[in-house]
This record gives C-alpha cells, structure tokens and sequence, in this order.
C-alpha cells in the first residue's frame, strides 16, 4: 500500500519530536514535510533541533537530513498536516493549510471550541467527524481542521465516556499532577519545579472543565448539545517528566456497584479496536488493583502509552466513586491521539 504523505506543523518542539518518533516505519503515514519557525527554515532538521531531541535515542535517519521549512501552505507537498505549534501562531497558519485543501490534525487550543470544528477522541466521539461537511462549506475550505484534547482533558474524557453512558453523570471534580513535559521544551525552569508543586497552569482548568463537554455532547444538526453535567478542575504542575497523573471523583446519575463501576471502565472499547487501527491501544483503559497505583514510573507506557490507567478505585463519602487516572502526556495526551484521528478519519474515508 502506497503510504499517505504528511507533514508536521512545529516539528522541533516537544510535541513536534513526538510525532516524528510516531510516524516513524508508521503502516499508512509517511512524514515529507517538516515546517517550523522562521530561524529553523532552510536547515536539516538535526541541525535544527540543535541538541533538543529529546524523546528516544536517535532521530530517525530519513528525517534527520529532511529540510525544514516555514509553515507555508503552498511549500508543503503532501496531503496531511500534524499541528504541534504553539497555539501564538497556530491560529492562522492551521486554516491557511485548511483552506489550501490540506487535512489539519491539531494539538493547539485555537478551534478545540469552534462549534463546527470536530474535537475527538477516537474511542469517545468518532461521529463527530461528520462535522468536517458542514467546515467546509460554512469556510469555503477545500480541506478541514480536526482537532484533539488537552492533555489532561484527553484521559479524564475517556474515563467519563463508559460512566456517563452506562449511569449518567452529575458532576466531577478532577486534581491534576501534571508531568513538566506538558509544558513544552524547555518545560519549566529547574529552580521553579525541583522540590516543589506549582498550583497553577495557565488556562488549564478552564479546558478540563469545558473541552469534555464537547466531547462527550450528542451531535444534532451538525451541533453539539453539552450533557447535563458539571466539572471542577485543580491543575497542578510536579516534578514527573512525562505522565500525567489525575485524582478524580463521581457523582452519578444512578449508583452502581462497586464492580459494575470497575466493569463498566474495564470493558470499554470504541471504533479504533473495532478497526484495529495501527495506534489504538488494546485496551483503551487498563485497572490496576494494587493500592499504590498507577504510578507514571511504573504505568506511564502501558498500551504503548496509547492506554490510561486506572486505579484506587473506590466509594466516595461526598460523591459516589474516587479513582486515580495515569496519562502518557505526550503521546496519548498529544501526538498519539492525533495520529489515531488520522488512522480514523482514513478508515472513515475523510482523507
């Protein structure tokens, strides 16, 4: 099979690094574009990154001679655009590539909330690819903008989807402890993190408590209709490299049992196991029984970090059922998952 031609959008920072190690030998996507700032135009990407790569051993050998360009849509060759630009910039250059008539798979918060801009998770909300008509037509693009999650929205919304199916959900309170990954290269100043807990992330809890409303909404006349349902955030910045680790608590519509709560999570699958899609983990959520875990030393890898991990489950004295979630940041949080919306909208004959 010929492999579909894409290209990465910020493909020397954190996120940018994370697709290229990805896509690497991927089955169906094969990276020949490589766009970034105007200081990185015009050199090899080893040379570009300058020492910053920093998510596996090596850089692969085809994409470490590769060019790097400005994010222009008319130098770009290929079909497919991954997003992994700061979100300063990514505005503009996203819908230049999308009315060019390139596919635009986004990392970046700019369209997550636009109401005809299709925000999925693969195992949650994969008929809101049908959103990607009325884009277009309502811009006048001939390509399309779909976007995923934050990073720590992505594993909270995946846990939520088989409990607000199964009991309905009244409300949620989430504490995040998120790796410092999550910030970007460099990520945060070793004299601000090291010994310490940052409380504050900006604009985080706001996408924790709006952006799985979106995702877990019913699809209506190219709409989406929020469920009833309300979320409160804590986000927290500690001293994990990659893994984000959240405590979170439930108060349902109808109480469960304690094993038809863990059943419910347990068994849960969606469209991209169905399809065996190259990136789809397994087991899209993975519990762990022993009381100290999960722990993102131990569990951050699971399912090829493509899985969340689940554990201390248990009653709630002011809500229903706690538990404590575990996210590979960077992969399933970011460039994992959309690769995995790229697998998705392929097999579903968007691109």
């Amino acid at each position: 099979m010929q492999k579909i031609k894409v290209g990465v959008l910020g493909a020397t920072g954190a996120v940018g690094q994370r697709f290229i190690q990805l896509l690497d030998n991927h089955p169906w996507f094969e990276v020949s574009e490589l766009g970034a700032s105007e200081r990185s135009a015009g050199r090899s990407y080893i040379d570009a990154v300058e020492g910053r790569w920093k998510v596996s051993a090596n850089i692969p050998k085809k994409i470490a001679e590769m060019k790097v360009k400005e994010c222009r849509a008319k130098d770009f060759g290929c079909q497919l655009v991954f997003g992994a630009l700061d979100s300063s910039v990514a505005g503009s250059i996203e819908e230049e590539f999308a009315a060019a008539g390139f596919g635009v798979i986004s990392n970046s918060k700019n369209h997550r909330l636009d109401e005809d801009v299709p925000l999925v998770i693969g195992e949650v909300n994969p008929e809101h690819l049908q959103m990607i008509e009325a884009q277009k037509k309502n811009r006048c693009w001939s390509g399309f903008i779909v976007t995923n999650s934050n990073c720590t929205a992505m594993p909270l919304t995946i846990t939520l989807k088989p409990l607000l199916d199964k009991f309905g959900i009244s409300r949620v309170s989430c504490v995040s402890m998120q790796a410092i990954s999550g910030a970007g290269y460099p990520g945060v100043a070793s004299l601000d993190i090291v010994d310490n807990v940052v409380p504050f992330i900006s604009g985080e809890e706001e996408k924790v408590e709006k952006e799985p409303l979106k995702m877990l909404g019913k699809l209506q006349d190219n709409k989406v209709i929020f469920p009833d349902m309300k979320i409160s955030a804590h986000c927290n910045r500690v001293t994990v490299r990659d893994g984000h680790t959240e405590c979170i608590s439930v108060e349902l519509k109808k109480k469960p049992s304690l094993e038809e709560f863990k059943n419910a999570l347990r068994n849960f699958s969606g469209e991209p196991q169905e399809l065996k899609l190259p990136m789809a983990p397994e087991k899209p959520i993975i519990i762990r029984e022993e009381q100290d875990r999960p722990q993102p030393a131990l569990d951050k890898d699971e399912g090829r970090g493509m899985a969340t991990v689940v554990g201390r489950i248990r009653e709630d004295p002011l809500f229903h059922y706690k538990f404590v979630l575990l996210s590979h940041n960077t992969i399933r949080g970011a460039a994992g998952a959309a690769i995995l919306n790229a697998e998705l909208l392929k097999a579903k004959k968007f691109i």
